[in-house]
């Protein structure tokens, strides 16, 4: 057995025999030793923004940052946010097919609106936004709008129920795709997952 002084920092060799099935002080502090030499680094799955826009498209991004502050989300958050829904930032929801585009403060307030009249508080919709940002990148008319008649229609959800629904799984809204069980390969796009 390798002696535990001389290990490497980032292998761990441990073959030990207790015959009161407890480690002994030495093999602890051994242990304790080499966990303590391993450097711990933090990898977070948090994409660092990085948009370069000409000046008038920052003015129009600030603007919609501007449509976001009733949320009190950091100027990083709304980035992010903004980011994800506009193709500026990967996201598994486009997948490969969103075009990075700059967004329009009037696109994003109508989208914001309607949501709120879907009896969706501020701290209800600051919660939506962190779960499904790309939200603002949907089509009101193609996709939000026409899944919250979806689920009026087929499944009868609407009002209190539908608020609870758009809290634990805000996605339904920008679902455009229903395979029936015959995979498309857009499976964060469609409805088989509701």
């Amino acid at each position: 057995m390798t002696d535990l002084a001389t290990a490497a920092p980032n292998v761990t060799l441990f073959n030990a025999n207790f015959s009161n099935g407890s480690p002994s002080n030495a093999t602890r502090r051994a242990c304790t030793t080499i966990a303590a030499t391993k450097k711990w680094e933090l990898h977070s799955t948090a994409q660092t923004v990085s948009i370069t826009l000409t000046d008038e498209d920052r003015k129009a991004w600030e603007a919609c940052k501007e449509a976001l502050a009733a949320f009190q989300f950091s100027t990083e958050e709304e980035d992010k946010i903004l980011g994800k829904a506009f193709g500026h930032i990967h996201s598994p929801y486009w997948s490969e097919e969103r075009n990075e585009e700059v967004p329009q403060f009037e696109a994003v307030s109508e989208k914001l609106e309607y949501l709120r009249s879907l009896n969706l508080s501020d701290e209800d919709l600051g919660k939506l936004l962190k779960k499904f940002p790309e939200v603002l990148g949907c089509s009101l008319e193609d996709e939000i709008r026409n899944n919250v008649q979806v689920l009026a229609k087929e499944w009868r959800i609407e009002g209190k129920s539908l608020r609870n629904l758009l809290l634990r799984n805000p996605k339904v809204l920008g679902y455009n795709v229903d395979c029936r069980g015959d995979c498309m390969a857009q499976c964060t796009r469609c409805w088989v997952r509701f």
